[in-house]
């Protein structure tokens, strides 16, 4: 029997809400969640991007895991690399693990204009946007350049979702689809080149996990505290202990949109 499984329901959920939510490592789920990974290999596949490029801008980094991870893979890194991050504990992580590697860290609301020029950077890239600002990409990017990301698709852990909130309107589902995103890119003058989903398995092991979750990823249910869901917590517990892991699915798509040159 694991440790997890000897443990009461409080002294799970009290360690699910103690565990620190900055930046976007997720090595603490090891052994009580899992998520299987897209095909695609976003961070690999980024490295290989960074080493071809001249100028570039990674938006929305979080803790600016993924952007370490591929500049330490890459050929060679590019002249100048910039990210911008909304969240202030993850700007100060993000900066602390950057700076070493000359990435600038510039504090930037999601909602925010990208403060940059205009045709600043011939790649930019995104892992889990809260939105993807099509304009303000197309903006930036020189002609030719590349916008290359990973996004969280639609109804993406849903189940979890819904398990706390209830059903949701079919509109909200859907508001990250695919194709959604393509018209928006395109409207704003950026060309397809990739766009890829996958559906993704995720279990949760233990009521910590889907505590730990919860408050990590803040918009899948607004507001959460432990005390205004510890009854719908402590059932979710007891399923998990009879049943085993609770299920749930997440959506990705790998998107590759380009800057036309003049014609």
């Amino acid at each position: 029997m694991s440790d997890q499984q000897t443990r009461t329901f409080e002294e799970l959920v009290a360690e699910g809400a103690a565990v620190p939510t900055e930046g976007w490592d997720f090595s603490w789920f090891e052994g009580r969640a899992t998520e299987a990974r897209p095909s695609w290999g976003y961070a690999s596949s980024l490295a290989g991007r960074l080493g071809g490029a001249d100028a570039a801008l990674d938006i929305q980094t979080g803790g600016g895991e993924v952007l370490d991870f591929a500049l330490t893979h890459a050929a060679r890194t590019p002249a100048l690399t910039v990210a911008t991050e909304g969240w202030p504990p993850n700007v100060a992580r993000a900066t602390t693990l950057l700076r070493p590697r000359g990435v600038a860290v510039v504090a930037s609301s999601e909602d925010a204009p990208l403060p940059f020029a205009d045709e600043a950077f011939d790649l930019v890239v995104s892992r889990h946007p809260v939105r993807a600002p099509w304009g303000e990409i197309a903006r930036v990017l020189r002609p030719g350049g590349t916008y290359f990301a990973q996004h969280v698709g639609p109804s993406s852990a849903y189940e979890v979702v819904e398990y706390f909130l209830g059903p949701q309107p079919e509109d909200q589902r859907e508001a990250r689809h695919p194709d959604r995103e393509r018209r928006a890119a395109e409207t704003a003058g950026l060309e397809t080149v990739d766009l890829r989903a996958e559906r993704l398995r995720m279990e949760f092991h233990d009521i910590a996990a889907v505590v730990h979750f919860l408050r990590k990823v803040v918009w899948m249910v607004p507001g959460f505290t432990v005390e205004a869901y510890l009854p719908r917590l402590r059932a979710l517990h007891e399923r998990i202990e009879a049943e085993g892991a609770f299920v749930a699915h997440s959506s990705r798509h790998l998107v590759e949109m380009r800057k036309p040159p003049p014609r």
